[in-house]
Formats: structure tokens, sequence, C-alpha cells
């Protein structure tokens, strides 16, 4: 599981906007788009939302806050990283490095040196009764019961045509409650045609903004197995 840590002030924030541009030098003219809310991101932890399957759906922002999704294959020159035996695959720029995850999952991300995240990608085999029609309720429910507060959606997705599979996604923000620091998230729930995983694209709150993009573009060219 993850640790995020507090975000860099002074000197620090300097350092982190120059790794900033670096790392959004790799995508490849995905467009910016703008995601309603204020929002706050994900922990590693939260990979996997479980909640029941009568829950009833937040209200969200549909297909115009998702317009940005386009199923694509990344850049040749990204990394790939594939689900152990599930054959889902993460594709991410090679300005970020793989990380040490729950056993079974695939965890990748960057840190600032002063050890702010500055992104930080998560697959996770389904573990619990998620369905594409009760993904939006039982990801805020497992925020919620990982003691994380504050937790508000963004934006919730209708089934979107992933690469190999469908899949629906929310965008949605909470506060830790280690440190209370401010997470924003892209949580998608993608069927394929062996498996169901659970993908993690996520930075803090202050930079969502500045990694969007390059979110928006690790979503997109995801891999169902």
């Amino acid at each position: 599981m993850s640790e995020w840590r507090n975000r860099p002030r002074g000197a620090a924030a300097a350092a982190l906007t120059a790794l900033s541009l670096a790392l959004l030098g790799c995508t490849t003219g995905h467009a910016t788009t703008s995601h309603a809310g204020t929002g706050h991101a994900t922990t590693g932890r939260a990979g996997s939302g479980r909640g029941a399957s009568g829950t009833a759906q937040p209200s969200g922002a549909g297909l115009a806050g998702f317009a940005w999704f386009r199923p694509a294959a990344a850049p040749a020159s990204w990394s790939r990283t594939t689900l152990p035996g599930r054959g889902a695959t993460l594709s991410y720029p090679n300005t970020l490095s793989p990380m040490h995850g729950d056993r079974g999952t695939v965890t990748v991300g960057r840190d600032s040196r002063s050890g702010a995240v500055l992104v930080y990608l998560n697959v996770t085999p389904r573990q619990g009764d998620e369905t594409l029609r009760t993904w939006p309720s039982s990801r805020l429910e497992h925020l919620r019961e990982d003691g994380e507060s504050a937790v508000g959606v963004d934006g919730v997705s209708p089934s979107l045509n992933f690469r190999g599979g469908q899949g629906r996604c929310v965008i949605d923000h909470y506060t830790t409650d280690i440190h209370s620091n401010h997470y924003q998230e892209i949580a998608c729930f993608v069927q394929g045609p062996h498996t169901a995983s659970v993908l993690v694209a996520a930075t803090s709150a202050g930079m969502w903004r500045t990694y969007q993009p390059l979110l928006d573009q690790v979503v997109s060219s995801y891999q169902a197995g």
C-alpha cells in the first residue's frame, strides 16, 4: 500500500513544477479538458471498490465530462506492464517507475525529491462485487470504508468502450485519514473478455490540472484483460 505524503512548499514547489513539465512532455498532443470540481485523489489501497449492488448511484457529469476519453494505443515510447495472470495492460511514460504495491497488483508512479506524490497509477483485479452499473457507488463506499473523509464526486461516465472491453469511470476526490492530504482520481472498473480489473489514476488535488492530460491518456490507453 502506498503512503501519500504532504505536498512541498516554497523551494520544493519549484522543483515540483520542473518535474511536472518533464512528465507532461511525454504526452502526445492529448487535449487538455477541465473536469468539474475541486477534487482530491486516491491511494493505492483504494484500488478495488467494494459495495452492495443495490446502493444508489451518485449523479455525475455524463458523457460530456468524459469527452477526453478516446481509446487508443499508447505512444510506442511508453512502457507497458501487465496484471499478473490477468492480461490487463497498463501503459505509462518512462518518466514514471514501478512502485511497491500489494501482491497481484500493478503500481506505477513518481514522487518529487521532497517525497510528494506527483502521479500514482494502480491496477487491481476485481476483489468485490463491483459491476458496471454499481461502480460509482461502490467506489465511493470503499473510500469511506477506508476512513477517507470529504469524499465527493466530480463526474460519472456512462459505459465506455475501452480497448478490449467495457468500462465505467468516476472522477472523485477525498481527504486522507492520515495527514489529511487532499487527492483527486480517475477510478475505472473495466470488464474484459476474461476478467475484470480496477484502474486508478491519481494525483494531489493541487496538481490535478497539471497532470490531468497525462492521467486522461493513461486511462484512454488501458487494455482490458
